[in-house]
């Protein structure tokens, strides 16, 4: 999991920048196979009224961009929290060869918590999952968040 660590935290660096926004602060990036970060992105919907700009999404765009192609085939992506249904398809239609995220999400996590979208043997694609990694970090700053943004 240490090896993991400095990934994670350039995703909560990400997460950290959507602080002070109406937007769920969650970051995520993605590193090549050479564990260069080839893409970043934090939460964006309230921002840019985006229903898809969640910030794995954001991340996997801009590494295909940097990459020159949607095949993100050794790549792993990191993000703070446990993917939702669309971020999960979209990590596995993306060819990601590892997902690493930080806290479950147990109202709409799809990789273990209520379903486990990437791991579905009738899916082409698998990638393998590592989790928990600053989980408490990642976790603390939505709890953060959202005790702030709720009426006492």
């Amino acid at each position: 999991m240490d090896r993991y660590e400095p990934a994670m935290r350039a995703a909560l660096s990400e997460a950290q920048a959507a602080l002070g926004s109406s937007d769920v602060p969650i970051g995520a990036v993605v590193v090549d196979g050479d564990g260069e970060l080839v893409g970043r992105g934090c939460n964006a919907r309230e921002a840019t009224s985006d229903p898809t700009a969640h910030a794995e999404i954001v991340a996997l765009r801009h590494a295909a961009l940097a990459l020159g192609g949607w095949r993100l085939e050794g790549c792993t992506l990191v993000v703070t929290l446990e993917p939702c249904p669309m971020c999960a398809g979209a990590l596995v239609l993306a060819r990601v060869d590892r997902l690493v995220f930080g806290a479950f999400d147990p109202k709409a996590g799809a990789v273990g918590s209520l379903w486990d979208l990437v791991r579905d043997r009738r899916l082409n694609h698998r990638p393998e999952v590592v989790s928990g990694v600053l989980a408490e970090e990642c976790g603390g700053l939505i709890r953060e968040f959202f005790a702030e943004h709720r009426e006492p």
